[in-house]
């Protein structure tokens, strides 16, 4: 739930940003971005922090190198982030977020199936994972091909 509090807070705050006179946040796409970039912010760390080992777990047993995997993605992540707060990459960047959650969402399937645990607790159910999924591309996509 985390990474959608992220989403929705971020995005609210940047909004009422804008409307309060930050000319570069006046507009719900710009504080859309802010809110993906900070959504992005929270997942990538937790790639190189404490629920690294649970994010390594979580990958398919059949992927190699799992660990090199969560570093990737991780990197990715943090590398979208910065680029969703720059307008001139901001399209490509959300597309490729894009992406990479589609490419990672077979992971999260795989936890839900294993029964795995993140921070101690179960992994978000499955069908309540897809509806995050969906919103969280949603997100990205509205960037990629908004104003």
């Amino acid at each position: 739930m985390a990474p959608l509090i992220a989403l929705v807070a971020g995005t609210a705050l940047a909004r009422l940003a804008g409307l309060a006179g930050v000319a570069p946040l006046d507009g719900w796409h710009p504080a859309l971005r802010v809110g993906l970039a900070l959504m992005f912010t929270l997942t990538g760390v937790a790639h190189f922090t404490g629920r690294r080992a649970d994010l390594v777990a979580m990958v398919p047993p059949a992927l190699p190198r799992p660990d090199l995997l969560v570093t990737l993605t991780g990197a990715l992540e943090l590398l979208g982030a910065a680029a969703l707060l720059v307008p001139a990459t901001a399209r490509w960047a959300a597309a490729g977020l894009a992406l990479l959650m589609l490419a990672m969402f077979p992971a999260n399937v795989s936890a839900a199936r294993r029964g795995l645990t993140l921070a101690g607790r179960p992994v978000t159910p499955l069908a309540t994972r897809t509806v995050l999924q969906v919103v969280f591309v949603a997100a990205a996509v509205a960037i990629s091909f908004g104003a």
